[in-house]
């Protein structure tokens, strides 16, 4: 299920029905912005009740986190009494996260404490703009602090935005309205001395939620940094040719795109299908998207070109510039950021 209050049209042309990645997608759409929680409330009234296939999959949750037969402290720990005889789990996954992080670890961490709700936590250099998770030395979450100050830094780790949730406590946020997972969901689980505990991972996690955070996972997809089992849907890089331009490594280049003779491309480019590279041009540490055209002689460096986009003859589009779908560059112009 994804939840999706901003551009749906877009995201639903782009994702259809899951198909192509091998899931089966739904949308939640919120009308108004329900917040972090609000959104999770909306998507799961959507989704109504658990199916007794889904029931019983949850009660065969073993510790491992893998499908199996759990140990007798799990099973009572994963069970409640009601007609279906198993809890439910609620995992939420934030859209704006890059990671490689092992969800199934994470969910047996969340049976083997016989957690109710589980956060996923990462340490960061500098923890200012994000949430601060403090814990006690058995995991269980202690305080939250939004975005703190210097002089209220007590840990390095941080909400990383991925949770297990019993589905039973999603009905402590009220349905139709603006809920903040963060700053009412969960100080209200630790008042009400909810078991609430913190996984500690030290896998790959990028917040992507900024251009130069965006790029940085683009660069970290090609370079290996990030470790996950995604077949890009472009094509390797070629080698140089008398009728085509260099690809220098890494880069990746769509289908259908054409590099014209003495242009040069990478190292660290992504190009979309369909993009055109005139005579002389420099694509580096840029990410194109598709139908990108670029003039003779343009150079292009660590930028975001979107859809469809026209830079003309001799123009320079330098570090941090993002240029919208459509849109056209005049001959010669020079932007930065």
């Amino acid at each position: 299920m994804l939840s999706c209050s901003y551009m749906v049209e877009e995201v639903r042309r782009t994702m259809a029905d899951g198909a192509a990645w091998g899931v089966r997608l739904r949308y939640a759409v919120e009308t108004e912005p329900l917040g972090t929680g609000g959104g999770v409330r909306n998507a799961l009234d959507l989704i109504g009740e658990p199916q007794p296939e889904a029931r019983r999959a949850d009660m065969e949750m073993g510790p491992s986190g893998l499908i199996g037969e759990p140990q007798p402290e799990a099973r009572r720990a994963d069970m409640e009494m009601g007609p279906s005889g198993a809890r439910s789990l609620v995992v939420v996954l934030n859209g704006d996260v890059l990671t490689d992080a092992d969800i199934g670890a994470m969910l047996g961490f969340h049976a083997e404490r016989r957690a109710r709700a589980t956060i996923y936590l990462v340490p960061v250099p500098d923890p200012t703009p994000y949430g601060l998770v403090e814990l006690e030395s058995d995991g269980r979450v202690r305080r939250f602090t939004e975005k703190p100050d210097p002089s209220q830094i007590t840990t390095n780790t941080i909400n990383a935005g991925f949770y297990v949730i019993d589905r039973a406590l999603i009905a402590r946020m009220p349905a139709g309205r603006v809920v903040s997972i963060e700053r009412e969901f969960f100080p209200g689980l630790l008042a009400d001395g909810v078991p609430f505990f913190g996984w500690v991972d030290d896998h790959y996690w990028l917040d992507i939620g900024s251009p130069a955070k965006y790029r940085q996972g683009q660069h970290d997809l090609l370079t290996g940094t990030l470790r996950v089992p995604i077949v890009p849907a472009l094509a390797a890089a070629r080698p140089s040719s008398e009728e085509a331009g260099r690809v220098m490594s890494p880069s990746l280049i769509g289908a259908g795109t054409r590099l014209a003779p003495g242009s040069r491309v990478g190292p660290g480019a992504v190009l979309g299908e369909g993009c055109v590279v005139g005579p002389g041009a420099v694509v580096e540490g840029a990410m194109l998207w598709e139908r990108v055209e670029v003039g003779a002689h343009a150079v292009l460096r660590d930028c975001i070109v979107a859809s469809g986009a026209r830079i003309g003859a001799r123009a320079v589009i330098g570090p941090g510039v993002v240029l919208a779908a459509g849109a056209t560059v005049p001959e010669g112009a020079d932007l930065r950021a």
